[in-house]
C-alpha cells in the first residue's frame, strides 16, 4: 500500500486549523501543533487515520528549527496559527505590533523556510489562512491587517519563486468565522458574538481541502469565502 501523503497543520486546537484536520485526515497523516495540547490531542482522539502532536512554539525560532529538523517529508503545510489585537493606531505599542506579525507572518516565513527542502521533494503545497483584512485595511485592525497584507505578499513572492519546483501556494480569504478566535474579536469590538451569522469553520475548511486535492494540472492560487447572510 503507498504511503498517505504527510500535511502538518498549525493552530490545530479548534477553529479553521481544527476543520482542516479533520478534513485532511481522510487522506492524510498529520502533524497537529496548536498551544491547547489538550484540545489537540482531544482532537487526534477523535480523527479516523494516523495524526500526531506537533508541539512547538512557534514565535521561538530555535525551538521552531529543532522542531523542523525532525520531518524528513512533508507534503502539505497549512499555516492555520493567529493572533489579533485590536485597536487604534494611536494606542496601539510596539509590543502589541511586534506579537502580531511574530505570529501572524514571522512564524510562517521561517516555518516555510525550514521546510521548503522537503516541500520542494514532494512537489507540496503551502496554505496559508489569511483573513479578509489581508484584502481590505479598515480601522482599529491595523497591526493584524498589516501583518495579513504582509503574508499576503509573502505568499505570492513564495509563488512565484517556487514555480519551478512546482510548490504550489495557496492564499485564503475567509470572512467572519464562527470561532474563539471570531468571538475575542468581537469582545474587542464590544458587539454580540452571532455564530449564525458568521461561515462555519468546516465552510472555510472544505475549499482548502479541495485546493489541496486539486489536480496536478491546476493551481488555486487564491481563494475568498464569505459568509452567504
Amino acid at each position: 500500500m503507498p504511503e498517505r501523503p504527510i500535511a502538518l497543520v498549525t493552530g490545530a486546537s479548534r477553529g479553521i486549523g481544527a476543520a482542516v484536520a479533520r478534513e485532511l485526515s481522510h487522506t492524510h497523516d498529520l502533524l497537529l501543533g496548536g498551544r491547547d495540547t489538550d484540545a489537540v490531542q482531544a482532537l487526534i482522539d477523535e480523527l479516523p487515520g494516523d495524526a500526531r502532536q506537533w508541539p512547538v512554539e512557534l514565535t521561538d525560532h530555535a525551538a521552531l528549527a529543532d522542531a523542523a529538523a525532525d520531518i524528513d517529508r512533508i507534503d502539505v503545510l497549512v499555516h492555520s496559527a493567529g493572533l489579533v489585537e485590536l485597536g487604534h493606531v494611536a494606542d496601539a505599542t510596539g509590543d502589541s505590533w511586534r506579537r502580531t506579525f511574530e505570529v501572524n507572518l514571522f512564524a510562517v516565513t521561517e516555518l516555510t523556510r525550514l521546510l521548503l527542502p522537503q516541500l520542494r521533494a514532494s512537489q507540496g503545497h503551502v496554505v496559508l489562512v489569511n483573513s479578509g483584512a489581508g484584502l481590505s485595511a479598515k480601522p482599529n485592525w491595523g497591526a493584524y491587517a498589516a501583518s495579513k497584507f504582509a503574508l499576503r505578499a509573502f505568499a505570492d513572492v513564495l509563488r512565484a519563486e517556487e514555480s519551478a519546483h512546482r510548490v504550489r501556494v495557496t492564499s485564503v480569504f475567509p470572512g467572519r468565522t464562527a470561532t474563539d478566535m471570531q468571538r475575542s474579536v468581537r469582545e474587542q469590538e464590544g458587539g454580540a458574538f452571532e455564530a449564525d451569522r458568521y461561515l462555519r469553520p468546516e465552510s472555510v475548511a472544505k475549499p482548502i481541502v479541495s485546493a489541496v486535492n486539486a489536480t496536478p494540472d491546476s493551481h488555486l492560487t487564491e481563494i475568498v469565502v464569505r459568509p452567504a447572510a
